[in-house]
Parts: C-alpha cells; sequence; structure tokens
C-alpha cells in the first residue's frame, strides 16, 4: 500500500501534463510565425528551447507568446497572454 499510493498520485500528475486536449494556437498579427515561418533559422539555439516575444496587437493590449524550437529548426506557438500593461 505504501508503494500503490505515490505511484498512483504520479500517475494523475503525469496525466494532467497532457497537452494533447489542448487546442493548437494561431498565429495573430505580430506574431512571430504570422504568415509563415520565418527566413531565418535559429542554428545556434537547442532544439526544445524556448523563445519568449511580446508585441502589442490591433486593440492596444500586451501579448507575450511562447515558442519551442522544433527539430526541424521551426517554432511552435505554445503559449498566449493577452493583457493589459499595468494590471490593476
Amino acid at each position: 500500500m505504501k508503494v500503490l499510493l505515490p505511484v498512483l498520485f504520479a500517475g494523475v500528475l503525469l496525466a494532467g501534463c497532457s497537452s494533447a486536449d489542448s487546442p493548437a494556437l494561431d498565429p495573430i498579427p505580430g506574431s512571430i510565425t504570422y504568415g509563415g515561418q520565418p527566413r531565418t533559422k535559429l542554428t545556434k539555439s537547442p532544439v526544445g528551447s524556448a523563445v519568449h516575444h511580446q508585441f502589442y496587437d490591433g486593440t492596444g493590449q500586451r501579448v507575450e507568446e511562447t515558442y519551442i524550437l522544433q527539430p526541424d529548426r521551426s517554432l511552435k506557438l505554445v503559449r498566449r497572454v493577452v493583457g493589459p500593461d499595468f494590471p490593476d
């Protein structure tokens, strides 16, 4: 019983980490991948590294995006946060 409980707990935690059911993010104007992948490739960065990008959208809200560098050197958009510059 002492061994079973931590194994079950770890299984529940790992099941919650799955991103298979999360919807894919589409690039918006201002995103690095809007209109296709960039022409230049990140050749010195290791595969799997995160690339952060901040910009303002058409309504003036600050957008923060996170990309992951894929094995083919393309960027995959994995996270987007939209909010004001100065939260209340």
